[in-house]
């Protein structure tokens, strides 16, 4: 659906985008994830034709087997753009015209999608009085006029409720059970365990891609979540068998390298203190641990050859 072959973009001095290769395949539900700065919204930026590359190709196709060039898509961009003075239904005549679409098609279309969007009764409303959630929304819908075989989304959920962000990514899977190709970045690492396949950038390249599942098989680690008196953050800091400690919550979630060995180091350090604990267990890494150490790759020796824990 999207091979791009050593993509790279550079603005000034910066390199924004760096040889980036991609392959993007028909039914995928794509995740494009990194810090920020790492290059999504420019490489998303170029995929859509907004930018133009310094070098490298793009090739955008309707059917791989067929090599049909000049895919259909639509895009969502990062930030709002739609007008809030225009009520719902204005903003999708206004953006239907713009596809060319007559008014007979834009209605039966809108009156569909802002059925799966859950929009239809706010129709009448100003864009500016929707929720966060309902402005994403609105412009998904706007984005799905044209019925694209590929939907571009940068960050569509970007500072939007956790509810909100749960509503939309039913909407993305309905899409995508339909037959749609969807790419999205996102900053938020438990939507990117919902991609088929997830793109991990950072400084402009492409560091690796992967299942979500077989990242985590590999990430080089182990994890153990411990529950005890203490509230202080950084109480497991500077003790040499943790890597990394983390306070969430009422739980802490530890880094290490050898289980047992940081398991028995953290009850004889707890015991020294007369600190109660409540709970000391092994647990699986999330995506977020392995955006942690795919950030921190220079510094954290990462390897994606490595084998999977058992």
């Amino acid at each position: 659906m999207i091979f791009t072959e050593t993509l790279t973009k550079k603005f000034s001095s910066i390199t924004a985008v760096a040889g980036v290769s991609l392959q993007v395949q028909q039914g995928d539900i794509f995740g494009l994830v990194g810090p920020d700065g790492a290059g999504k919204t420019t490489l998303i930026r170029m995929l859509c034709g907004l930018i133009t590359p310094d070098s490298g190709s793009i090739t955008m196709v309707d059917n791989a087997a067929s090599g049909e060039s000049s895919a259909s898509f639509g895009y969502m961009p990062q930030k709002f753009s739609l007008y809030g003075d225009l009520t719902v239904m204005e903003n999708i005549n206004f953006f239907g015209a713009m596809y060319g679409l007559n008014g007979t098609i834009i209605n039966q279309r809108a009156d569909e999608i802002l059925q799966i969007t859950n929009l239809f009764r706010f129709k009448q409303r100003f864009a500016d009085n929707l929720s966060g959630g309902m402005k994403q929304k609105l412009a998904l819908t706007c984005a799905l006029l044209a019925r694209p075989r590929l939907l571009v989304l940068d960050e569509p959920t970007f500072g939007v409720d956790p509810e909100s962000r749960k509503e939309f990514w039913k909407i993305l899977y309905q899409l995508n059970q339909e037959g749609m190709t969807i790419l999205v970045s996102t900053p938020y690492m438990d939507e990117a365990e919902l991609c088929k396949r997830v793109g991990f950038m950072n400084n402009g390249r492409l560091v690796v891609v992967d299942s979500p599942k077989n990242m985590k098989s590999r990430y080089p680690y182990r994890i153990l979540e411990i529950k005890c008196a203490s509230r202080q953050p950084e109480i497991f800091q500077g003790l040499p068998e943790i890597l990394e400690s983390n306070f969430y919550g009422d739980k802490y979630r530890l880094v290490v390298q050898e289980a047992k060995i940081a398991e028995a180091a953290v009850v004889e350090f707890l015991q020294g203190r007369d600190i109660p604990l409540y709970r000391l267990k092994e647990t699986k890494p999330t995506m977020e641990d392995v955006f942690v150490a795919l950030a921190e790759k220079e510094v954290v020796e990462w390897s994606m050859s490595s084998q999977p824990v058992n």
